[in-house]
């Protein structure tokens, strides 16, 4: 018996899927309240915590995206090692004191952060607004990347609909049976398949297509001179820069990614994470190896097709049996931080249908596991009506989850100098601007032509920011805070050390 390419690739395939299924599904446990199945009963220690932030961080988009970007647009793809970078410096004060504070009032969602940290239920039902339209785009790309891996590995052998079906609906059901635990375990599975495909793939093809990471170089630039520059106009060094500080901020301000801190057991886990997280930044420099090597190797790619490049150089290079591992390394890549997605959403809408009361924290979980179908059901009716690339998708996210960074800075003041009303005014305003220049697809450049490129170069999104904190400082002058209405963290919390 003879096996095609295909068959070959889709047994790996589905072995993987089957063993995340299996790994997830260890952790289902019976009766679980909300706080056990959204944040894991706040007990993980580092490794889980390790996991749950690599899996969300490191998802479709660092499979195809990065190194999309690299084939696509050359050294501007840098700026996604470095806001990384920066942002795991930050997290050493920042999660922190996130956690401090969550676990001092037991909330369970993004929102209820907000809402307890100003003391105000419109705080939380905005931000909660902000929150599911923000992970709803970041939900489409990890589909969309599903779809396309799980085709291309294949041979075409399943295509890229059926897939989207079949991840969608076995990411619903380890959800809704062992929530984040499940994820947890299956992101062990994940970072391992990465981790080898990744750096595997970043070592042997420069190698064994052009001679060595040095060569290949050397030709991208005898072949496309100033490729691996940034451009003096575009994507210049001011776009660079505004960028990197656009996405720092906004990196930690996912609201799945606010339910992995609150997963944690004490406030040392982000500490000894702030510095295990940059070495895992490193893998993307072997992304990047892999799109330039597509560059030389697989030309023609134009328009959304560069998310193909790392799969089309692996087809060239490889034969199906690396391919299916390869299929399988990014498969995983799109279902642990869907699950992370569809998990967070599901609790924010739960909870925002039937608030805690005070006190009690497992009054929701059946409504969110109802939710996760429907949450995933609307996932897969924007993902099916198409779209931008990866990259492109996930900067629009981004610049939307970025507007909540003020208020969230403002919350962390031992007494609140910014008001409720300040807070919701300028998410509101910030949000607007994003809506609006996306719409109009606007650009500095195109409003301003007389003015020179180091200005007109800025990401507009730090145009929405910057709109943002003005509105929220001067909303907040008008109605400034009353005297003893901070909320500051208990004795109990917030010397984590004693616990």
């Amino acid at each position: 018996m003879t096996w095609s390419p295909g068959s070959i690739s889709l047994t790996i395939l589905g072995g993987t899927l089957l063993m995340a299924l299996w790994l997830s599904l260890r952790g289902a446990t019976g009766r679980m309240s909300l706080e056990q199945w959204s944040v894991g009963g706040r007990g993980f220690g580092t490794v889980f915590v390790f996991l749950l932030l690599a899996g969300e961080i490191y998802t479709t988009f660092t499979f195809l995206g990065g190194s999309g970007w690299a084939y696509g647009r050359g050294a501007p793809a840098f700026y996604i090692i470095a806001y990384g970078s920066v942002a795991y410096i930050m997290s050493y004060w920042l999660l922190p004191a996130i956690w401090t504070r969550a676990t001092d009032w037991r909330v369970v969602s993004q929102a209820e952060y907000f809402a307890r940290a100003y003391d105000s239920e419109w705080v939380g039902r905005v931000v909660a607004v902000v929150s599911i339209a923000g992970l709803m785009p970041y939900l489409v790309l990890q589909l969309k990347g599903l779809g396309i891996i799980v085709s291309e590995t294949s041979y075409g052998a399943i295509g890229a609909d059926a897939a989207i079906w079949i991840g969608t609906l076995s990411t619903v059901v380890y959800v809704v049976l062992s929530g984040v635990k499940g994820s947890a375990l299956t992101a062990a599975l994940k970072d391992v398949l990465v981790l080898v495909a990744v750096v595997g793939l970043g070592l042997v093809l420069p190698n064994m297509l052009h001679g060595g990471i040095g060569p290949m170089f050397a030709r991208i630039e005898a072949e496309h001179p100033g490729f691996l520059t940034l451009p003096a106009k575009g994507l210049s060094p001011t776009w660079f820069a505004s960028t990197v500080l656009l996405t720092v901020c906004g990196f930690y301000m996912w609201p799945h990614t606010f339910g992995s801190i609150f997963t944690a057991k004490d406030a040392s886990v982000f500490r000894r994470n702030a510095a295990l997280m940059p070495l895992y930044q490193l893998i993307l420099l072997f992304v990047f190896f892999i799109g330039f090597a597509a560059l030389l190797s697989v030309p023609g790619l134009t328009g959304s097709n560069v998310d193909l490049a790392l799969l089309r150089v692996s087809r060239l290079a490889f034969g199906p049996w690396i391919v299916g591992f390869i299929g399988a390394a990014g498969l995983l890549t799109a279902l642990v931080p869907g699950s992370l997605i569809l998990m967070s959403t599901a609790t924010t809408l739960s909870r925002m249908i039937r608030p805690a009361a005070a006190g009690q924290t497992h009054t929701s979980v059946t409504l969110a596991r109802l939710l996760v179908p429907v949450v995933a059901g609307v996932a897969l009716l924007f993902t099916f009506r198409g779209g931008d690339t990866l990259v492109t998708l996930l900067l629009m996210a981004y610049a939307m989850v970025t507007q909540l960074f003020p208020a969230l800075l403002a919350s962390l003041a031992r007494m609140r100098r910014v008001t409720a009303a300040g807070a919701i005014a300028g998410i509101v305003v910030g949000e607007t601007t994003v809506a609006a220049i996306t719409l109009s697809n606007g650009q500095l450049g195109a409003w301003l032509p007389t003015w020179p490129p180091a200005l007109t170069d800025m990401n507009i999104g730090l145009v929405a920011l910057v709109l943002n904190v003005t509105t929220m400082v001067i909303v907040t002058a008008i109605r400034p805070a009353t005297p003893g209405s901070a909320a500051p963290p208990s004795a109990e919390t917030r010397e984590p050390s004693r616990r």
